[in-house]
Parts: structure tokens; C-alpha cells; sequence
């Protein structure tokens, strides 16, 4: 009956990018996946790679009502993304639970916009590095897997709001390969809400970007692709690069990687970087810019 409750307030979301759009090769032109109400007026939280440079946005109750939606933010650092009803949606708004407090093994629910619920464990709370240069402290990993996690809310067993469903992956448990989610764990979101809400983005300096899709093997940090215009590409960072060296401090995998460049200094930086390339050393002086300065910005209502 709890999960029965609790999806109700749990919608389908839609969103619309143009074909123009910075992040329309990587991401699609339409994006689906799901957002919770976490406020009387209606206000959803979701994952903002969903509604990253939209032009329209529509969500859908269980009822098949359906409504238009606005970008209000989207947090590069959290991954979070907050989207304002254009008409009301009448739904009541969950609770916030407490993430850290969540130990490995509890019993949790993914509830998706359609409706459909995965009864999982957590079973691992640890640090996440994304490639896309995307790093998380702490990030909750449950299984077994939701099929349509993308914005799913994440609830304890008390009905409360852990986090929201980002990534689909896998790991290995008791010897064998298992389908996981990642949750963006929601305590990472208090602290930057009103910030969100009022300003459309955390009232801070952006981290410097330099536009590089990296992997970790053994230790090393190695170049899958780049940004054609982003930083990297124009410095001349190459795929099958193995990152080595920033700024004369060895690098000590993909976490330690990410770290250094954002202590680097301000967006607009330059920093050198040792690369190693067909078993030969380079240097590269890559300067640095603000992801957000190549998306289309959300329009404060």
C-alpha cells in the first residue's frame, strides 16, 4: 500500500532538445525518465541530464493526465535537476529521508513514472567517478536494478526520499555480474536547494571543464574521446591519451584526476598536463572553460 502511495506522486517526464543543441549527440533529442514531487506547488526533482538544454518538457501523471513543465535548474556537481509544472498537478509531495543514514543492505524501493517499483538492497555506499568528468563523494548502488531508472525516486522503508536513480551498471557480487542502479543520494541536494530554486544554479565558481571522456584501467587515467570544441580537443588532447601528470602532481586514478583539475584555479585557467600517447611523453596546456557557458540556459520564471 506505501508503494502504492508514494508512486502517485511519481511522474512520467518528456523532454524535447533541439537538434542543435550541445548535448544532442551525446544525450538524444528526446529524453525520457521520470521526476518526483518534493513540494506543494509541484515542484519535481530529477535527473538533469533529462531536461539539460530542453525546449519543452511534458509530464504525465498515472492517470494520463498530462501537463507542461519548465527547466527551473540543473546542477553539473550533483547531477540533480529541478523542473516547475506549468499547470498544477495536484499530487502531494514526498518526504525527504536521510541518505547517509542508510546503511548497505537496507531495504529500499525505485518507483519510475509509469508506475512500475523494484523492491532492491543497497548494496554498496562508496565514491563514483563518471567519465564525463562527474564525481560523487558518496553515491548509493542498489540491486537489483530498476529497467527505467533514469529520474526513479528512491524511497526507504519508511516512504521517505534517498535519492534519485541516475545510472544503470554493473558490478560483481558474490562472483557473479549484476545489473545495478546508481542514486544520486538526496542529502547532496539540501544544501544547494535554495540556491537552485532562486538563482537557477549554486551561487558559486564553476569547476574548470576541459571536455575529456576519461576511464580508469589499473590505476590509469586514459582518453576515450573529446569535446570537438571543448578545451581538451583544442589543446590537443587526443583518444588513448594516458593522463599522467597535472600540474607536476602525478595522478592516482580517475577521482584524483578530477580533483586536481577542479583545484586547478577558476574556470578560464590554464594548466599543463603530461600526457603519455604511443608510448612517447607530451605536454599539453589546456585552459579551461565553464561547461555551462556551451548549454542553452533554463529561463528563471
Amino acid at each position: 500500500m506505501i508503494t502504492n502511495t508514494l508512486s502517485q506522486s511519481v511522474v512520467a517526464l518528456r523532454s524535447v532538445i533541439p537538434d542543435d543543441a550541445f548535448t544532442a549527440p551525446a544525450l538524444g533529442t528526446i529524453r525520457e525518465g521520470s521526476g518526483v514531487v518534493i513540494r506543494e506547488d509541484g515542484l519535481l526533482l530529477t535527473i538533469g541530464y533529462l531536461i539539460t538544454e530542453a525546449e519543452e518538457i511534458w509530464l504525465t501523471r498515472h492517470d494520463g493526465h498530462v501537463v507542461p513543465g519548465h527547466a527551473l535548474a540543473y546542477d553539473q556537481e550533483t547531477g540533480f535537476g529541478l523542473v516547475m509544472p506549468m499547470a498544477p498537478l495536484e499530487l502531494p509531495p514526498v518526504k525527504f529521508g536521510d541518505a547517509d543514514a542508510a546503511s548497505v543492505g537496507s531495504p529500499v524501493t525505485l518507483i519510475d513514472g509509469l508506475g512500475k517499483s523494484v523492491r532492491s538492497n543497497i548494496v554498496a555506499k562508496q565514491e563514483f567517478a563518471g567519465y564525463w568528468e562527474y564525481l560523487l563523494d558518496e553515491a548509493i548502488f542498489i540491486a537489483p536494478a530498476h529497467p527505467s531508472w533514469g529520474g526513479a525516486a528512491l524511497f526507504d522503508a519508511e516512504g521517505k526520499l534517498l535519492g534519485i536513480g541516475s545510472l544503470h551498471l554493473q558490478m560483481m557480487m558474490n562472483g557473479d555480474r549484476a545489473n545495478i542502479n546508481m542514486v544520486v543520494p538526496i542529502n547532496i541536494l539540501l544544501p544547494i536547494l535554495d540556491d537552485l530554486l532562486t538563482r537557477g544554479k549554486v551561487n558559486k565558481q564553476p569547476r574548470p571543464w576541459l571536455g575529456a571522456f576519461s576511464a580508469e584501467s589499473d590505476g590509469k587515467v586514459m582518453v576515450m574521446s573529446v569535446t570537438d570544441i571543448g578545451p581538451a580537443a583544442q589543446a590537443g588532447l587526443r583518444e588513448g591519451d594516458i593522463i599522467s601528470e597535472i600540474q607536476g602532481g602525478e595522478i592516482d586514478g580517475l577521482a584524483d584526476f578530477y580533483r586536481k583539475v577542479w583545484k586547478s584555479g577558476p574556470a578560464g585557467s590554464e594548466i599543463p598536463v603530461r600526457v603519455l600517447r604511443n608510448g612517447r611523453e607530451a605536454w599539453l596546456r589546456i585552459k579551461t572553460a565553464d561547461r555551462n557557458s556551451f548549454l542553452r540556459k533554463p529561463h528563471l520564471q
